[in-house]
């Protein structure tokens, strides 16, 4: 966000080759992050629907926690390699101009004048191995959700039991569905004009955490309650 305002706001359109790589690693490692978060969710629905009664015992904050060490253990470790194998590149200076306001693995790789096979492969492993694993499992888990309510005997407690899972899976659409079009469009859309290049990239920055707190402040009672006192006391005071 720091570089995207700077050249947004000051025509500031450069940054220093380690810095990139910094900023390079966190915005993909917190992809992952999220990608696995939202698996972690899928999870919890399908616990919380199929064995609601050992709901408590199956997810217990020990087991919530090591989740979570889980979760940043797999982000780290995956995106460890990528600025060391992009560092050992040369890049021509006639080469060094982004796609975007950020630092994103493909476009950076593509600035290179070297060989850069090894990186492409290591790439697709990651993105396999997070995103693809993540949103296979979470299709999966909800085809035993939908299994599990559709052995429900009452309709009115089925849509009792999909509508819990409606904001998960919108959050789900809003992150992956953006992925995928900057993932799709730096691998076929190379012919396409930069202003498509940069609204993708735009999208895939912005929209995910602008949208998952409408999503869940809508489809959550307590929150909304919150959100009408927190306003109603702003405006008396």
């Amino acid at each position: 966000m720091p570089t995207t305002l700077a050249v947004l706001w000051f025509d500031h359109r450069l940054i220093g080759f380690n810095a990139c790589l910094a900023q390079l690693f966190f915005l993909h490692s917190f992809s992952v992050v999220e990608s696995s978060v939202l698996l972690a969710m899928s999870f919890d629905r399908f616990v919380a629907i199929s064995n609601p009664l050992r709901y408590a015992s199956v997810l217990t904050n020990s087991v919530i926690i090591r989740i979570g060490v889980v979760i940043v253990a797999r982000a780290t470790l995956s995106l460890f390699p990528v600025p060391f194998l992009l560092k050992r590149l040369n890049f021509c200076p006639n080469k060094t101009l982004l796609s975007h306001s950020f630092c994103f693995h493909p476009d950076v790789m593509r600035r290179a004048c070297a060989d850069i096979t090894i990186n492409i492969l290591y790439g697709l492993y990651v993105v396999v191995s997070t995103a693809g694993v993540d949103s296979l499992l979470i299709v999966l888990s909800y085809t035993f959700i939908l299994c599990t309510v559709l052995g429900l005997a009452s309709p009115r407690e089925r849509m009792r039991a999909l509508n819990t899972c409606v904001s998960h899976i919108l959050a789900v659409l809003v992150f992956f569905i953006p992925v995928i079009g900057v993932s799709m469009i730096h691998r076929f859309g190379r012919h396409l004009p930069p202003i498509v290049h940069a609204l993708v990239a735009y999208v895939y920055l912005m929209v995910p955490p602008v949208l998952n707190p409408i999503i869940y402040s809508v489809k959550s009672r307590p929150i909304r309650e919150a959100m009408l006192w927190v306003l109603r006391g702003k405006c008396q005071s």
